[in-house]
């Protein structure tokens, strides 16, 4: 998870990503609502990942 921040995060990247642990990255995202089960949430549509 990205430190700081508690939001969820979609994106739509067939293969998955390799271990980012400890990596440092730039990181572009789309702040989005969803309702789940009638409570809306913030989540964050990645649309770019690069290390950094």
């Amino acid at each position: 998870m990205i430190e700081g921040c508690d939001a969820s995060f979609k994106y739509k990247r067939k293969k998955a990503y390799k271990n980012l642990t400890g990596q440092r990255v730039n990181l572009t995202y789309y702040v989005n609502y969803e309702k789940v089960a009638g409570i809306e949430m913030e989540i964050m549509k990645v649309v770019r990942l690069k290390r950094s």
